[in-house]
């Protein structure tokens, strides 16, 4: 069963966003939540499938990006829809920077916008988690939940990475032994799509294994093209 929680101090829009969200499906939970403390506290017990969230809450300001960064920690992976007064033109890259699905300005969006955005979420969400089980391959010291639920371990330590790097990381293994463009990783950024930024979370995917593994060197720069991912069993690259 599909769980979403709403975050918002104000009630008659924390009720018009819940009732939006019943209308785009049926057999949707939804958990509201008022105040900075309750929703932590919600985030930290229960697993939602989406969170939709204001970023000032009470005198809070900022109480909502606090919360993307606890969910990120606790809950890596999991979307959030930041519905907002602060102005987009700011807030939406800063939104962006700390992984959040999407960032819609109050006043300035319909009841469809949302709908159709809400549901984006979910369509995706599901498409990329087929199964629950950790993704491994045979010999290979990498595991990955394909519903980036739980940190990646390299060798049964855990990998500390942001949502994007992980994606990207993912990409890399999932096609192992085959170069994989600068392009084709565009479409896991969601922000930054140039090969500078990509290039940046290649090194800091590198950085993250090294501090588990100061051996590792399983991911390879083909130049102009992109990257591949060469690492076999036991951790050691391949011939």
């Amino acid at each position: 069963m599909t769980r979403i929680a709403v975050i918002e101090d104000d009630l008659p829009t924390s009720n018009q966003l819940a009732g939006w969200i019943r209308s785009a499906r049926s057999g949707i939970v939804i958990d509201q939540w008022f105040t900075r403390d309750e929703a932590e506290a919600a985030l930290a017990r229960e697993h939602y499938d989406a969170v939709v969230l204001d970023i000032e809450l009470g005198r809070e300001r900022h109480a909502g990006v606090a919360l993307i960064n606890a969910i990120n920690k606790l809950r890596q992976g999991t979307p959030v829809l930041v519905v907002s007064a602060m102005p987009a033109a700011i807030y939406r890259s800063i939104m962006k920077a700390l992984d959040a699905w999407d960032y819609l300005q109050k006043t300035t969006f319909e009841e469809a916008d949302f709908i159709e955005t809400f549901l984006d979420i979910l369509r995706t969400t599901q498409a990329q988690a087929p199964t629950t089980a950790a993704a491994r391959s045979p010999g290979d010291a990498l595991v990955l939940d394909p519903l980036w639920q739980r940190t990646p371990t390299w060798g049964g330590e855990r990998i500390n990475l942001p949502l994007t790097a992980q994606r990207i990381l993912a990409t890399l293994h999932q096609r192992s032994g085959e170069v994989v463009s600068y392009e084709d990783l565009f479409e896991v950024v969601k922000s930054g799509r140039n090969r500078d930024n990509v290039r940046k979370h290649v090194s800091t995917i590198r950085e993250a294994l090294r501090e588990v593994d100061p051996q590792f060197e399983g991911i390879e720069n083909v130049p102009m093209r992109g990257f591949r991912w060469v690492v076999g069993a036991g951790g050691n690259k391949r011939a």
